[in-house]
């Protein structure tokens, strides 16, 4: 079992900034990806970024030079640094990790970005 652990949502104004961390603890796989899905009200959940363990890293489109993804491997720990927030980008935001073929997710954090 893995648990993860979200901080950082909030309401911020758009063109504002917010930083998401997400701690993971328990039967940690060292090869693992993890990052941020989120979902809008009425809307699926879609992937925002992942890293892989080895620094690889994928962002939606919709994020590319606004978000940055990084991690520390030491704390088991990922981060989703939001700059140039949008009122668009409101969503709960949740931490994923996969390892093992394994899928685990957290609550969630709510993210608001007002106009």
């Amino acid at each position: 079992q893995v648990q993860l652990v979200e901080s950082g949502g909030g309401l911020v104004q758009a063109g504002g900034s917010l930083r998401l961390s997400c701690a993971a603890s328990g039967s940690i796989f060292s090869i693992n990806t993890m990052g941020w899905f989120r979902q809008a009200p009425g809307k699926q959940r879609d992937l925002v970024a992942h890293m892989d363990s080895s620094g690889g890293t994928n962002y939606a489109s919709s994020v590319k030079g606004r978000f940055t993804i990084s991690r520390d491997n030491g704390k088991n720990t990922v981060y989703l640094q939001m700059n140039s927030l949008k009122p668009e980008d409101t969503a709960v935001y949740y931490c994923h990790y996969l390892g093992r073929g394994m899928n685990y997710w957290g609550e969630g954090t709510l993210v608001t970005v007002s106009s």
